[in-house]
């Protein structure tokens, strides 16, 4: 008799069904765009700035990654909402609610699942927000700044 069918990335010792382990992939895909968009922002901000690359192991630099993810995800959330009717508000605040952690992530993971073109607004939404930044003035210097 042969094996039966499984996925050969599935995990045999997971105890999730399918329905958890796409969400918890989801939400993993989400963290890994918001971090990868926010670096590279990071990234140009200070080079366009004048100012050092971030470094992994600077918890100023560290700090100042979180805020500007944390400012993106708002960004984020307050442009998908503008565009929803009341019914998927709703659905929303539960989810808002029901969030252990990180409301903003646990909000952007059911509007993926829920929003056929989601990838193509976080693109577009995303494109918006980094003009917007890269348009701001330069934050004023802050006086416990690693040297260049």
């Amino acid at each position: 008799m042969s094996a039966p069918l499984s996925s050969l990335r599935r995990d045999p010792r997971d105890p999730r069904g399918l329905l958890e382990r796409i969400e918890a992939q989801l939400k993993e895909r989400l963290e890994e765009a918001v971090d990868f968009s926010c670096l590279d922002l990071m990234v140009e901000l200070r080079r366009r700035h004048g100012r050092p690359l971030p470094t992994e192991k600077s918890r100023g630099d560290r700090a100042e990654f979180e805020a500007l993810a944390r400012e993106f995800l708002e960004f984020l959330t307050r442009a998908l909402l503008s565009r929803l009717a009341d019914p998927d508000m709703e659905k929303l605040r539960q989810v808002e609610v029901a969030a252990k952690e990180n409301r903003l992530i646990a909000v952007q993971t059911h509007l993926a699942r829920s929003l056929p073109d989601y990838w193509q607004r976080f693109e577009e939404i995303k494109a918006d927000f980094s003009r917007a930044r890269l348009a701001a003035a330069p934050p004023e210097p802050d006086s416990r700044a690693r040297p260049i």
